[in-house]
Formats: structure tokens, C-alpha cells, sequence
């Protein structure tokens, strides 16, 4: 099933600036693979439910692995069945809709 997810991911015992940490993440997020896009309060990303799962975990294992004692990660998840939609696909209607 595709999903379309975007995540916060709060590297907690890390200090105050935490942008090392997020750009660690966008560098994991990167050897996926998958669709993903970095915003001012976290990422999106699409692919197929079991991948996308698959890289959050590969997030948290990565920030442990930097010294980071405790991960909390917020979650939203998107699916359809009726049709296929991307990430872009949502953005470009919005857009269309704001064009007078």
C-alpha cells in the first residue's frame, strides 16, 4: 500500500540546536530512495507502507547510534484506494486553486 507520511522527529538529550541530528536524518532519508521532502517542522515522505516504516526506524536507529538517548517521533499517515496520488500531486491542486 503507498502512504504518503510526514514526521517530526525530536532527538530528546541532544542539546538545544538540533539541525546536525535533522541533517543526519535527511542523509538516511536520502540512501532510501524514497520520495522525501524537508520542511520547517519536519519531512515528508512516500513510498510503499513497509519502506517508509522501514526508513523512520532507520531514523531512530541512526540518532541512537549518534549518542542520542531518546527519539520521539510524531507521525501522520495518508493512503488512498480510489486513486494513486503523490506528494506533488497534493501541492499542484492546492496551487492550481490559489491561481485567480
Amino acid at each position: 500500500m503507498h502512504v504518503i507520511a510526514g514526521f517530526t522527529i525530536l532527538p530528546l538529550g541532544a542539546g538545544i540546536s538540533l539541525s546536525p541530528y535533522v541533517a543526519e536524518v535527511e542523509r538516511v532519508l536520502a540512501g532510501t530512495g524514497l520520495t522525501h521532502e524537508l520542511h520547517a517542522n519536519g519531512t515528508n515522505i512516500e513510498g510503499e507502507w513497509d519502506a517508509v516504516m522501514t526508513a523512520i526506524r532507520a531514523c531512530h536507529e541512526t540518532l541512537h547510534g549518534m549518542g542520542v538517548p531518546r527519539v520521539h517521533t510524531v507521525i501522520q499517515l495518508g493512503t488512498r484506494t480510489d486513486r494513486d496520488q503523490r506528494m506533488a500531486d497534493k501541492v499542484a491542486s492546492v496551487r492550481a486553486k490559489l491561481r485567480p
